[in-house]
């Protein structure tokens, strides 16, 4: 960055400024005359750019990027044309400069110290007006990117909390949200109940048909599953094979209701819409449990597992309380 001469022996006038426009010339042509007028290289940054300053761009293109603890890059990089400024908010708070500033283009900046900006808004109401409108625009911009930001945010934290394969919620899903429904279910006094399901034989499945068939078999099932249950029900998978179905406001008489016609439906599974393929079928254990007093969210978890463990000694291809 190299000073090539001062604002008042420049070619530019105050109307090519937008901070000043309305004000009065021959006001702000006075305070802004001894201003250093400096040339930017292409490629080139601001040098002591950290200094609470304001720059206000001439001619050229300038990209600006604000990262709050570097002041490097954090993807949100705007550009400033001819006539615009930056560095405000570093001015009025008397703060560092978090604002790194690169030329685009070769450019030509005016440079304004902070007294001589706070004289220009003592002296011009034109001008003050300018610079509440200009970070207002700003405070509009930056809400707008935040809220962008909460809602990207929250699109990712979901797919982190659904298995990729199947789609259905995941076991960091039940490690966050089954405490909850325990704590709310115990609250509330009313029934909680899970049914944990295991596909039978899953191993000898995918030997038989391959692993891509017993892809296919895990989401037939977590489909079955999904189909089966009502809005407010949830399922899960479990890890591997193991998938379950938890079921707020449901009994263990009504949640063993809800295992059978899983088991039925499970049986029925269509693995390969395309009828060309072998048909592979599908069953399942299921183990019912419902919540019981003081217990929490590893007796509810352990009661299904024991209850499927009995449906598997049993002889598979059903359900056991």
């Amino acid at each position: 960055m190299k000073q090539i001469g001062t604002f008042g022996a420049s070619r530019y006038t105050i109307r090519d400024l937008q901070l000043f426009r309305d004000a009065d010339a021959a006001v702000v042509t006075a305070v802004l005359a001894p201003c250093a007028l400096v040339r930017l290289a292409r490629g080139k940054r601001v040098e002591d750019a950290f200094r609470a300053r304001l720059y206000i761009l001439l001619s050229g293109l300038l990209e600006v990027a604000t990262d709050s603890k570097t002041g490097l890059s954090d993807g949100t990089n705007r550009r400033i044309l001819p006539g615009e400024s930056v560095g405000e908010q570093s001015v009025l708070d008397d703060a560092v400069n978090l604002e790194a500033m690169t030329a685009l283009e070769d450019c030509e900046l005016l440079v304004i110290e902070p007294d001589l900006v706070w004289q220009l808004i003592d002296s011009s109401n034109a001008v003050a007006r300018n610079l509440l409108r200009l970070l207002s625009f700003r405070i509009r911009a930056a809400n707008a990117l935040l809220r962008r930001r909460q809602k990207l945010g929250e699109f990712y934290r979901q797919l982190s909390l659904n298995d990729a394969l199947t789609g259905l919620y995941n076991r960091a899903w039940l490690n966050e949200m089954l405490p909850q429904l325990v704590a709310h279910a115990h609250q509330e006094g009313s029934p909680l109940s899970l049914v944990m399901i295991d596909l039978d034989h899953f191993k000898r499945f995918n030997d038989t048909h391959g692993h891509v068939a017993g892809d296919s078999a895990l989401c037939a099932a977590a489909g079955v599953i999904r189909a089966a249950l009502r809005p407010t029900d949830f399922a899960v998978r479990y890890g591997g094979e193991e998938m379950m179905a938890i079921l707020p406001d449901t009994t263990e008489a009504r949640a063993a209701m809800v295992a059978e016609r899983l088991c039925l439906r499970m049986r029925k599974a269509v693995v390969f819409p395309d009828m060309r393929q072998p048909l592979p079928h599908i069953t399942g254990s299921f183990g019912v449990a419902s919540l019981a007093p003081h217990a929490d969210e590893s007796d509810l978890i352990a009661a299904a597992d024991a209850a499927l463990y009995r449906a598997k000694e049993g002889g598979r291809d059903r359900y056991c309380l």
